[in-house]
């Protein structure tokens, strides 16, 4: 008999919704295919469709290698519940159009995970006029967040909103006049601007807690290790190769598999039922920086991404996200 993941795997029904942001490959992909083979259906909110059919078929031919090992308590459906979904976190438009699609379906939503991220990328700005780190991983999130959270409100207990950030919010300034960068595209430095944006994750989930405490709904952010995913693309690749492979060899870095345990954990565990507002780690409740966890400056961003993404919600959706409505 096979003795499964190093993670509980939790018996999940088919109406038990989780939407993943960039599933299908990495981390994204790890936490869809385990949350399926426990039963649950997941959508993939991916911007290319045919890279994310491809990913469902390989998460169905692994479903079917672990069924033959007989891991135990596995889903017992002949295949897994996975769907794709367009979402293109670079505009404002395509958020405001997939969330209009999801709430049209009638559907509940349990989990939300907010894990799709770009990393060290050249100064891009989208056609909303932002720069593309702030957007992707930081400002089209909370704008899904405000969106769908009355749907979670309405889904029944324990829902949850997971946001994938990292410890390199350290590398992060917190300096709101250059929250949206405006300087020379070649003083931009894309290490500070991406731990920015992993800071304001775990400064979002902080201020949101507050908000939301006593509802059904929780959120959270999650560190998930150095893991060697597509995330590092955009590295110069004989740069990325040695520095992985040093990682590798010295057991830091880890596959996408590893990384994703945590997050899995989180994901669908009973036992982190209620926790909310906190950064995890190796599931652990872990303290980030001084910037991370300074009150007035979480609630100093969190007006001032309101007032930068205002016009792309509702009244109702920001009261909702206030915690006005629970």
């Amino acid at each position: 008999m096979g003795s499964g993941p190093s993670f509980p795997l939790v018996p999940l029904t088919r109406d038990k919704i989780i939407l993943i942001t960039g599933a299908n490959s990495g981390l994204g992909y790890e936490i869809a295919k385990w949350s399926a083979m426990m039963g649950a259906t997941v959508i993939l909110a991916c911007r290319s469709e045919s890279k994310t059919m491809e990913a469902i078929a390989k998460m169905n031919q692994e479903f079917q290698a672990e069924k033959s090992k007989e891991t135990s308590r596995l889903s017992k459906n002949t295949t897994l519940a996975l769907e794709f979904m367009h979402l293109d976190l670079a505009s404002f438009e395509s958020v405001r159009n997939f969330c209009d699609a999801f709430k049209k379906s009638g559907r509940k939503l349990h989990v939300l995970f907010c894990n799709a991220g770009l990393g060290f990328i050249p100064f891009q700005r989208t056609a909303d006029g932002m720069e593309m780190l702030l957007q992707v991983n930081y400002l089209s999130h909370f704008v899904m967040i405000a969106k769908l959270l009355g749907v979670m409100q309405q889904s029944g207990p324990d829902c949850r909103i997971l946001l994938m950030s990292s410890a390199a919010h350290i590398w992060g300034t917190f300096d709101l006049k250059t929250l949206n960068y405006s300087g020379p595209p070649d003083d931009f430095s894309s290490k500070n601007y991406y731990g920015r944006s992993k800071l304001y994750q775990i400064m979002q989930a902080a201020a949101m807690g507050r908000r939301i405490s006593g509802s059904n709904v929780t959120i959270n952010s999650i560190h998930p290790g150095i893991v060697d995913t597509p995330f590092w693309r955009n590295w110069d690749t004989g740069i990325r190769k040695c520095l992985l492979c040093c990682m590798q060899c010295s057991g830091v870095a880890r596959s996408s598999f590893q990384g994703a345990k945590c997050s899995i954990d989180l994901t669908v565990n009973p036992n982190h039922s209620g926790m909310n507002g906190l950064y995890w780690v190796d599931c652990k409740i872990v303290t980030p920086s001084s910037d991370a966890r300074n009150t007035r400056k979480q609630e100093e961003l969190w007006e001032t991404t309101l007032d930068l993404v205002r016009s792309y919600l509702t009244e109702e959706e920001i009261k909702s996200i206030n915690g006005e409505v629970k």
